[in-house]
């Protein structure tokens, strides 16, 4: 007979003492959420959800919040960082009123097995509710449970899901809640999707206090894009150079030629590359060439996509030279550097 995790109601870490305080007048009961923890899940997304779950209780000096931290079988799992965490309980001990986040990382569209899909599937069924913090939306979208939905992931991952998922579509924010469905794309996203969960359930009075101790400061209005701006990528503001690179963001698959670039930018193609020179120290060419390698490689990483069939979704019409700029740029083929991937999770 299984023992249920929830069987720990009294557990002291729920609420943790603390020099600052702000008392809740009418706490509502226990709110449960659980921690699916895959192999390779991105230890600072989990832990960024996480504690602002103890810092609203520590606050309150009650148990607003409680936390079950789950895996598959109930052993540690490792973290992409190499820690292994360990956990509460196995996911078979999941309870219906318990709020299940899954917590994934790079591997997020391989690395679920069939058994965590029929569980996530299960939970849903019998009127559990599901989220997902960093690549978690892409073992979701496994389990079938994001048609219509409003979803997010992690910006770095969503070229590779797309393809595994072409029905699917992620927004670019930094988290998305679309009925009872939460999602983020991890990091500082994770904490700001719960603490808007927090203003929810108690007002933006306790939020921001809790948003502070975080050191997230007193906005927490919903932040709209995962990623800074090109600008800030760049340090400069050069509204031509933006518009350039832009396009070329816009226009991997089928990659637009440089004077089309220079067109759409209102500049002339010989200033755009001494501009870009100026300010990139490379010819836009090569900028262009790199982010196309950098999908490819995303590809490579989240998809079972052919080597061909990477390159042309990266706007390479030769596997010759798709190979050649490719080896120039991270010192492997594309065969090879997938070849080392899959050695690795071995």
């Amino acid at each position: 007979m299984t023992t249920s995790v929830r069987t720990i109601p009294s557990r002291p870490d729920l609420v943790p003492a603390g020099a600052f305080s702000y008392p809740v007048a009418h706490p509502k009961d226990t709110r449960w959420f659980g921690f699916l923890l895959l192999p390779e899940f991105t230890l600072l997304a989990f832990s960024a959800a996480l504690d602002p779950l103890r810092i609203a209780n520590q606050l309150a000096q009650k148990p607003l919040y409680g936390w079950v931290v789950l895996s598959e079988d109930g052993d540690a799992v490792r973290s992409s960082s190499g820690i292994d965490a360990g956990v509460h309980g196995a996911l078979r001990d999941l309870e219906t009123d318990t709020y299940l986040f899954v917590c994934a990382g790079n591997q997020g569209t391989k690395v679920a097995t069939q058994n965590v899909l029929d569980s996530i599937r299960r939970h849903v069924r019998f009127g559990g509710k599901v989220g997902g913090i960093c690549t978690g939306s892409s073992t979701l979208a496994r389990a079938g449970v994001l048609k219509n939905k409003r979803f997010t992931l992690h910006w770095e991952n969503q070229p590779g899901f797309i393809e595994a998922f072409p029905d699917l579509t992620p927004t670019s924010h930094r988290y998305e809640q679309d009925g009872d469905l939460l999602t983020c794309g991890g990091g500082a996203a994770s904490t700001e999707m719960m603490i808007s969960i927090i203003a929810q359930d108690y007002g933006q009075d306790f939020a921001i206090a809790v948003s502070d101790m975080c050191l997230n400061g007193p906005d927490i209005s919903s932040r709209t894009e995962q990623r800074s701006s090109i600008a800030k990528a760049i340090s400069s503001r050069n509204p031509r150079v933006l518009g350039v690179l832009r396009a070329m963001y816009a226009n991997i698959e089928e990659p637009l030629a440089l004077e089309d670039l220079a067109e759409l930018a209102s500049i002339s193609r010989r200033q755009m590359e001494r501009q870009f020179k100026q300010l990139l120290n490379e010819a836009p060419a090569q900028t262009y060439r790199n982010i196309r390698l950098d999908r490819a490689r995303s590809l490579l990483m989240e998809t079972d996509l052919g080597i061909m069939q990477v390159a042309m979704a990266s706007g390479f019409n030769s596997n010759e030279v798709f190979t050649r700029h490719f080896q120039t740029r991270y010192g492997e083929t594309p065969k090879g550097h997938r070849s080392r991937l899959k050695s690795k999770d071995a």
